[in-house]
């Protein structure tokens, strides 16, 4: 700036020769997150749109070039129950939660498939997402949590489709519609964030540990069994204390929790609230072990 005769001030002019700059542009820094308190779970809502993309991207991708197409996420949790049905009801003699006429366990064994083959889903996705998006890790920056997150959600889609089977199930056997089903939204939400917090560990170590893919079938299996999916949980005749340990398991309040909604018998009740204390304390320890290992996927992926 020059000052003229007059007093006032004008802009200089470039000398010739030169070139003005300018000085008012500004530079955004990315930095890695430091300490165990900087989860940024607010970039989740400042990123929701890339969520919708990659939920949507792996939906499709899921089904592409299949010739039933989303049809398998009925097919599915419907062949499984003709086989649970035939297996453990009619050759050994399973039978369904008290109260509950024998004719319903199929519609008991779904009940169960519906929130587990969520969860299962979801688990399978979420644990490798790391390693199968690393196009996208050493490329550009996002909150890496998008990716599991993204991963885990795309389960609902599927979910639908199968509920759909079931609101059909229960038409044709007669089972009543009450007012326990506004529940299973509720314990839907629980096993969705079972799998996130176990994807989140999972899939960060996964990228450190590529065992974690090949022990993930094992896992899965097991878990099942430690679950009553095919099973009532009348059978688990043990003490309290292995009860509580029992409850450990955050599915064996949701699998109850979804048998209560439908059939209005054996409610879940303290398990659920123990299975629930369990999802809390899975989720949070996950959230602050992926965030502390996010700065190094890039490097090691």
């Amino acid at each position: 700036m020059t000052t003229t005769e007059s007093g006032k001030l004008k802009k200089a002019e470039p000398k010739k020769g030169f070139m003005a700059v300018r000085t008012d542009s500004t530079v955004t820094h990315i930095r890695p997150p430091r300490g165990w308190l900087a989860l940024n779970l607010r970039d989740l809502w400042l990123y929701r749109e890339l969520v919708y993309f990659l939920t949507w991207r792996d939906v499709k991708v899921r089904y592409k070039q299949a010739a039933l197409g989303i049809g398998w996420a009925i097919l599915q949790p419907l062949l499984t129950m003709v086989v649970f049905t035939v297996i453990f009801n009619k050759f050994l003699g399973v039978k369904p939660d008290a109260g509950i006429p024998e004719a319903y366990y199929p519609i008991f064994a779904f009940a169960a498939l519906l929130p587990w083959q969520f969860f299962q889903g979801a688990l399978q996705r979420s644990s490798t997402s790391l390693v199968a998006n690393a196009n996208l890790l050493t490329k550009i920056y996002f909150p890496r949590l998008i990716i599991p997150t993204s991963a885990v959600t795309a389960g609902l889609v599927d979910f639908f489709f199968s509920f759909m089977v079931m609101v059909g199930l229960m038409i044709y056997f007669g089972v009543p519609f009450t007012i326990n089903l506004l529940w299973l939204p509720l314990f839907l939400l629980v096993a969705l964030l079972t799998a996130l917090a176990v994807g989140l560990w999972l899939s960060a170590l996964n990228v450190q540990y590529r065992d974690v893919q090949h022990m993930l079938p094992f896992l899965i299996t097991i878990w099942m069994y430690a679950s009553p999916v095919v099973y009532s949980l009348d059978v688990v005749n043990v003490s309290d204390t292995w009860k509580v340990l029992y409850a450990l398991n955050p599915m064996v309040g949701v699998i109850q929790g979804f048998r209560w909604a439908i059939f209005g018998t054996n409610p879940p009740g303290w398990m659920f609230g123990i299975s629930m204390g369990m999802v809390l304390i899975l989720l949070v320890s996950g959230l602050y072990y992926f965030r502390r290992m996010e700065r190094t996927f890039a490097d090691l992926i």
